[in-house]
């Protein structure tokens, strides 16, 4: 049987038509806004649709409620995805997606926890968000709060000895109650990871650092929501989610290299993405 089996067909039909709305979110925001970040967004959505639509403990009417899971977006630069999710989940309005990274608004490039509600970390500084996510399950913890912690991290941030150190101490504190989910989509900025500085054997790595570790298509939700219940069942350490992705998925001239990491598209770039995407040119309308 495979992982996530037994997750309703139904549900998972209402997952990827929400990861749909969100990947047209990513492109109409990057238009609109001349700048941003698509390709490691688009690769990160069905891990956002499944934390904030069926896997965290959230409520969008009481966002600050000191009892709900956390979640601390490392790839801070895929916030258009956040953003999307977050709007899609009630915290804000909709129409307010358009505004992104325009002076004074509150999607910025980067998440801010100050001005965004839903935004449990303020994150961009590559290899950062994990140590802050572990803080966050020690905190609970401590004061024996029912939270669960989530990291998304990108792949080119394990290459930082940050992150590492965060795992040693996620591992050495027994963190049963973090949850580290790895957007392994195999590019950064600069290029292919594994020419940059390599990752391999990231799974074996992860184990030796005292990790339950998991390895899934990061674009099934069946495999992710399955990997979250096996997450549940471990209590002892926390679990190391390897999600494998695809920089840009779903644009098919975006997919699977690092140029459109930091590249907004023109006019007609957007109008066909948002095609392939199932919307409508006109939703790229300024």
């Amino acid at each position: 049987m495979r992982m996530g089996d037994e997750v309703p067909v139904e549900l998972v039909e209402t997952l990827q038509a929400t990861a749909r709305e969100i990947r047209r979110d990513v492109i109409r925001m990057a238009y609109t806004a001349g700048s941003g970040h698509p390709g490691g967004s688009l690769s990160v959505v069905e891990l956002l649709t499944a934390l904030l639509f069926r896997e965290m403990r959230i409520d969008p009417t009481h966002p600050r409620d000191p009892d709900r899971d956390r979640l601390v977006l490392s790839k801070g630069h895929a916030a258009p995805a956040l953003y999307s999710a977050l709007a899609l989940r009630g915290f804000f309005a909709r129409e307010e997606l358009l505004s992104l990274r325009r002076f004074g608004s509150r999607l910025q490039g980067l998440p801010d926890r100050r001005r965004l509600p839903g935004v449990d970390a303020t994150t961009g500084g590559l290899g950062q968000g994990l140590g802050m996510a572990v803080g966050m399950a020690l905190d609970a913890r401590l004061d024996r709060r029912p939270t669960r912690v989530y990291a998304v991290l990108g792949d080119g941030e394990c290459q930082t000895g940050a992150t590492w150190e965060a795992l040693l101490a996620a591992a050495h504190h027994r963190l049963g109650h973090l949850v580290v989910l790895i957007d392994r989509n195999g590019f950064e900025g600069d290029g292919a990871t594994e020419e940059l500085l390599g990752l391999e054997p990231l799974v074996d790595k992860l184990r030796a650092f005292g990790c339950a570790t998991l390895e899934i298509d990061g674009h099934d939700l069946r495999e992710i929501l399955g990997a979250f219940a096996a997450a549940h069942a471990t209590l002892d350490r926390p679990t190391a989610i390897v999600a494998h992705t695809v920089k840009g998925r779903g644009v098919s001239f975006m997919e699977n290299t690092h140029v459109w990491h930091a590249r907004a598209p023109s006019k007609d770039e957007a109008e066909r993405a948002l095609l392939e995407l199932g919307g409508s040119p006109a939703e790229a309308s300024r």
